[in-house]
Formats: C-alpha cells, structure tokens, sequence
C-alpha cells in the first residue's frame, strides 16, 4: 500500500512538483507551484495560475503594503504562506461600474466608511466584497492566492511558470 505524506511548502522551502498524466499528452495539462511563482514575482504582482473562462486564481507575492484596490464583483484572497491583514473599505462612490471584470487600482486614499481589518494566516480566506476598497499588508514576504475575475492587471506569464 502507497504512502502519501502531506507537505506544506512556504516561500522559505517548498518541493516543485510534477504532472501525472493519466490520459492525453502532457503538453494539454499545465501545474506551476505558487510558491514558485511568488518567488519570482514583484510585490503584489498578480499571475495568473488558474483559468477557467473569465475566472482566474492569481498568485500575489505579499510584502510591504499595496496600493488600494476595487472590482465591481467579490474576491476571495486565501493565504498560503505568512500572515497578511486586510484593510477594508466600503467606497461611497463604485469605481469599477457593474460588470467591469477583474480589480483595479483605487489612486490614493479611498473615500468611504472603514469596514474593519482582517488579519489572515496561512490557510485562512478573507472575501473581498464587492465595490469595496481594500488594502493588504505583510511584514514578511507571504503568498496569497486570489480567486477573482480576469481584469486588466493580471499577468498571463504561462509559457515562463507552467510545467508541461
């Protein structure tokens, strides 16, 4: 009988794995390790890893404090390595009308009612609601993997991050 260990990587250490095709050619698969991928990256740059139709799941590598953003849809921001807080802010005035895809930048400080502040670790999710502005701060470098809509700031790196 097979054993199977369970590892849980980090930017600091982290195994690179690989792709089993069970049926097909490889080149019709794609596996990147998000780790790997936030290793590489610039602060708060969004890659996108995932794709299916609009929808994207984007590798952020966290470190210091990023610039305010907004989408007209909810996100869901889950850390998997470090410990990131969360700013939120309810706008008065939507920036990105009903149905603009993906988030972009707010320009400065976001005029509206202050929501709270979540602070997340690794494994925790925090929803990004809506028409809100929100703000993410790490001390250390983390990684946090966003579940959004594709928009006009992700990064479509596949040829440089995907294993095939």
């Amino acid at each position: 009988m097979s054993q199977y260990v369970t590892r849980f990587g980090s930017l600091d250490g982290y195994v690179k794995g690989g792709v089993e095709v069970i049926s097909g050619e490889a080149k019709h698969y794609a596996f990147s390790n998000v780790f790997e991928v936030a290793s590489h990256a610039k602060p708060w740059e969004k890659i996108a890893v995932g794709k299916n139709m609009q929808y994207v799941l984007e590798v952020l590598r966290a470190e210091g404090t990023s610039e305010w953003r907004t989408a007209s849809h909810d996100e869901f921001a889950l850390v998997m390595d470090g410990v990131v807080t969360v700013d939120l802010v309810k706008l008065d005035n939507p920036i990105r009308p009903d149905g603009e895809p993906g988030s972009v930048a707010v320009g400065g400080e976001p005029a509206g009612k202050k929501m709270g502040r979540i602070s997340a670790g690794r494994g925790h999710m925090a929803l990004l609601p809506a028409h809100s502005a929100y703000r993410f701060t790490s001390e250390r470098p983390g990684v946090i993997l966003l579940q959004t809509i594709i928009g006009p700031d992700t990064v479509e790196r596949w040829a440089e991050i995907c294993l095939s």
